[in-house]
């Protein structure tokens, strides 16, 4: 029986009728992007759980070996041999379904739940939600890429194709170049997939406008 990863929760508002699963980067933890409730705008919308999960430890080689909370290795970020940890993007998917169903199980229907994340989160994001079976609310993914790309028309699942995907990036990003991203909102957008995008002036972060953009992003895909 797959694990259920530990997560920081938090509500807007009892009984919450819509989740947004958020996932962190490499090296972070749910606690880094917990704070990013905060910096939303949510007037107007019901209440929303939002979890924030701790990916599992792992040793990454891009770092050495050191062993880090990771979604999966980094193997080289160097554009001629990026090569792709498959086994653990595809482990960590199941752990991504899982937290999926959790808040079904819990009564929140796909249709309401929101996958998102930041950088290796983000790719999870891609790489989970365009595969799950059932229609999702959104796809957010900021400051990451499509991971397994030459593998994303075969294995997608039809319940995705319209689901609304937002896209957002720093045009000075040092650790995933903003072209990766664009050949990543390219390629979605050739699928047929609906892209929001937007990028702003900044590194491998997040930024005012950019929580401004999220804000009036998840008023139209939870409404």
């Amino acid at each position: 029986m797959t694990h259920l990863l530990e997560s920081i929760v938090r509500d807007t508002a009892p009984n919450p009728e819509y989740s947004v699963i958020w996932m962190h980067g490499l090296g972070d933890s749910g606690a880094g992007w917990a704070g990013a409730v905060h910096e939303l705008d949510l007037r107007g919308l019901p209440g929303i759980r939002f979890i924030f999960p701790h990916a599992n430890h792992m040793p990454v080689t891009l770092n050495g070996g050191y062993v880090m909370r990771s979604w999966y290795d980094i193997i080289s970020i160097e554009p001629g041999e990026r090569r792709e940890d498959e086994k653990g993007l595809r482990e960590s998917q199941i752990l991504v379904d899982a937290l999926i169903e959790h808040e079904i199980a819990r009564g929140v229907p796909a249709s309401r739940i929101v996958l998102g994340g930041f950088s290796q989160g983000c790719a999870m994001t891609l790489q989970a939600g365009l595969r799950f079976p059932q229609k999702l609310a959104g796809l957010m993914c900021l400051s990451g890429y499509l991971p397994l790309a030459d593998k994303v028309a075969a294995e997608r699942h039809a319940a995705n194709q319209d689901a609304p995907l937002l896209m957002v990036h720093g045009t000075m990003d040092p650790v995933i170049p903003i072209g990766r991203a664009i050949a990543s909102r390219d390629l979605l957008k050739q699928l047929g997939y609906q892209v929001e995008w937007h990028d702003y002036p900044m590194p491998h972060a997040s930024c005012a406008e950019e929580f401004d953009h999220i804000s009036a992003w998840l008023k139209k895909v939870l409404a």
